[in-house]
């Protein structure tokens, strides 16, 4: 039985609640130059500064909500447990106007908890993600879906939505591929890439999911192009990020901001799925790239990956006072 209401954007994902711990008595330290460790004293009692709850977050949770505060019409699938934390994450939902009916809620089962170490702007992230049983809904033909981290016995729900896709060529997909889905290879996700529209990672990611330790980013986009998707898109953090479209290759610089990122947990997500809601409004590219480091400075102000999310009339403003250096350029 499909779906009454028809939506513009479904993101498909796990969602956690997270506790932000701010820590005050740590230090990092760097083993080489793509590695650091964090480092605390071994059994003892460590002083923190404070924690924050934040339900219903998560790469596609947080694309979702992001969807709908830039006006598109958005819902969610998911899995939730039937305790307080899935109680609160569904209230986060509803209240962002995102559509509830395609998240289960499973009896006797927990909701996602992650626990986020915050220091000196940067988050470590203690994940565990809870075991359900994944079946995609009847969710009609919405104009695009977003599908991102899942767990990681999750292989046949990936082949529901290959065959989902198989029988909605209209229906285009946007893929952020989570730790696990990344874990899983390219070989065994072959359909999932050769069936996406639009691919996000950052660069290490990129690197990972080609099994290769190749730095030059026309050459990591063209390799990634290769597996399927027809827009690619690799972020490099403060560098700015890449984009494969067609025979046209673009960079584009992070938005200036002269305050130093308070917490930087959502910042891929938010430029990501504003990426893919600029596409989805039927905006071009070049303007996609305009949007997108727009949420990601936003929201590295605040704590969490959902506060700093902008709307349209603010990302509007922002655009407004953007310099003229912030603009795609062709490489």
């Amino acid at each position: 039985m499909g779906t009454k209401k028809q939506y513009d954007f479904i993101a498909i994902g796990d969602q956690t609640t997270d506790a932000f711990i701010k820590l005050k008595d740590a230090e990092v330290r760097h083993i080489n130059h793509d590695e650091q460790l964090i480092c605390m004293r071994f059994a003892d009692k460590i002083p923190y500064e404070e924690v924050n709850v934040i339900p219903a977050v998560g790469n596609a949770a947080n694309a979702a909500v992001s969807a709908s505060r830039l006006g598109l019409k958005s819902a969610f699938v998911s899995n939730i447990g039937d305790d307080r934390n899935g109680e609160d994450a569904l209230a986060v939902f509803k209240e962002e106007g995102v559509g509830t009916e395609f998240v289960k809620v499973h009896k006797n089962k927990k909701t996602n908890y992650h626990y986020v170490l915050s220091f000196k702007g940067e988050r470590t992230i203690l994940i565990k993600h809870e075991e359900y049983k994944y079946a995609l809904p009847s969710i009609g033909s919405p104009k695009w879906i977003y599908f991102s981290s899942v767990g990681d016995k999750t292989l046949p729900f990936h082949k529901q939505i290959e065959r989902y896709l198989d029988k909605h060529k209209g229906v285009k997909m946007a893929f952020q591929p989570g730790t696990f889905q990344m874990n899983f290879g390219k070989e065994k996700l072959k359909g999932i890439y050769q069936r996406t529209e639009l691919f996000f990672c950052n660069r290490e990611e990129a690197q990972r999911i080609l099994g290769k330790s190749e730095k030059d980013i026309k050459k990591l986009l063209d390799s990634i192009h290769r597996l399927g998707p027809q827009i690619v898109v690799i972020t490099d953090g403060k560098d700015g990020a890449f984009v494969k479209e067609g025979k046209n290759y673009w960079f584009m610089p992070i938005y200036p901001d002269k305050k130093p990122p308070l917490e930087r947990t959502g910042a891929g997500d938010a430029f990501s799925s504003t990426f893919a809601v600029a596409l989805a409004h039927g905006r071009g590219v070049e303007e996609a790239l305009m949007w997108a480091p727009v949420n990601s400075m936003s929201v590295v102000q605040m704590v969490g990956a959902r506060a700093g999310l902008v709307s349209m009339r603010e990302l509007e403003k922002y655009l407004l006072r953007a310099p003229k250096t912030y603009r795609p350029k062709k490489i």
